[in-house]
């Protein structure tokens, strides 16, 4: 199913207010739209919202063999998976040009950039390696989601622990978390991409633009900064000429952005450290709290409940008495009276001679049905 194609009428509106830099959620043209960060129960699970764009990494390890050009460097692998769910033009089971090309920015950003010490992942040299897995996964789709799965990829990888390992020979022995404390991965810096939209062939730009800007921008231009403003990975896709002096004030722009970004992703990664060591709830459990799982819960109305005995009391006194019945009277009664009508109907029913036949015939339909009635005994 395909996304429905914007009307010139749209075009034309959504490029006229670009033009007068004015945006269709009010932003202005440098803005970030509102990121919220979360975390799952397990570790490794990220939620990240970017306005209404929102997307799942969960990251997950396993022991491999090496590579046999790097026996001593672990594996990292990165997947993002375009949901239906995220957006009508998603289809799935198959790969479309936008996961691909999702695909090769996360890894040009987080495994080229070498952000994760690969060497510490390693168990026993050309025979067990840990195998760090990144899977992304698109909830819902209302613009950039390079930034918000960047985002979403760094932090999950920041808040993994994967379990300790001992080796003894040829032994590996891999330890649950009851038994020994999980260890977080070695993380050099933290890569975070900032996507630039140009418009009218590079005369207007806009940070973060939103599923309907993207729709009428003509390119498109993603850096991968860290806070030390190290360029880690840049692209530019739509096919437009950008002048030098563009690139670098988007180079600014995007140092500007990525220190806030990794200052709120330090900020979430302490408050659920704090959260989990008070032993408190945290991710899932803390979206849940008691007496609050429906969302349709009505509020209690307030009722004053002070002096309802003594009203209620009130009411019976006034009130009449109900009148005094008599079962056993009552039943002797009804059954003379229902045993004197039956002796009546008995005598008042006329029945055939024996032989005679009893034609029945209905007024609306034609068939006749002819019975041949047994006499029944009479009553005592």
């Amino acid at each position: 199913m395909k996304d429905t194609p914007l009307s010139n009428c749209e075009r034309d509106f959504l490029l006229k207010a670009i033009e007068e830099k004015k945006r269709l959620d009010g932003r202005q043209t440098y803005d970030y739209r509102k990121i919220k960060i979360s975390f799952g129960t397990d570790y490794g699970c990220c939620f990240v919202d970017l306005g209404q764009t929102r997307v799942m990494a969960q990251v997950s390890c396993e022991l491999v063999a090496p590579k046999e050009n790097r026996p001593n460097e672990g594996i990292m692998f990165f997947n993002i998976e375009l949901s239906p769910m995220a957006s009508p033009g998603f289809e799935q089971g198959r790969q479309s040009e936008l996961s691909v090309k999702l695909n090769r920015q996360l890894e040009r950003c987080l495994r080229n950039s070498k952000c994760i010490d690969t060497e510490s992942l390693c168990v026993v040299s050309g025979e067990k390696v840990w195998q760090i897995r990144v899977d992304v996964h698109t909830l819902n789709n209302d613009g950039n989601l390079m930034d918000a799965a960047s985002i979403a990829a760094i932090t999950a990888l920041c808040h993994f622990r994967r379990p300790d390992v001992s080796t003894q020979g040829q032994e590996v022995t891999v330890y649950s978390p009851e038994e020994r404390d999980p260890i977080p991965l070695s993380i050099y810096h933290m890569p975070i991409s900032v996507s630039f939209a140009f418009f009218q062939q590079g005369t207007y730009l806009l940070v973060d633009p939103c599923e309907r800007e993207e729709r009428v921008m003509d390119g498109l231009l993603v850096i991968a900064m860290n806070k030390h403003r190290e360029i880690c990975s840049i692209q530019s896709s739509g096919g437009i000429m950008l002048l030098k002096e563009q690139v670098m004030r988007c180079s600014k722009i995007a140092g500007v952005k990525v220190s806030e970004i990794t200052e709120l992703i330090n900020e979430a990664l302490l408050n659920d450290r704090k959260a989990r060591k008070a032993g408190g709830k945290c991710g899932f459990a803390e979206s849940m709290p008691q007496e609050r799982i429906t969302a349709l819960k009505k509020d209690e109305t307030p009722v004053e409940m002070t002096d309802v005995t003594e009203t209620a009391n009130g009411i019976i006194q006034k009130g009449e008495a109900a009148p005094q019945t008599y079962p056993e009277l009552n039943y002797k009664l009804g059954y003379k009276a229902c045993k004197k009508w039956d002796t009546v109907l008995w005598h008042s029913f006329k029945w055939p001679a024996g032989g005679d036949v009893v034609e029945i015939s209905d007024s609306e339909e034609e068939e006749v049905v002819i019975l041949n009635p047994e006499v029944p005994e009479k009553p005592k």
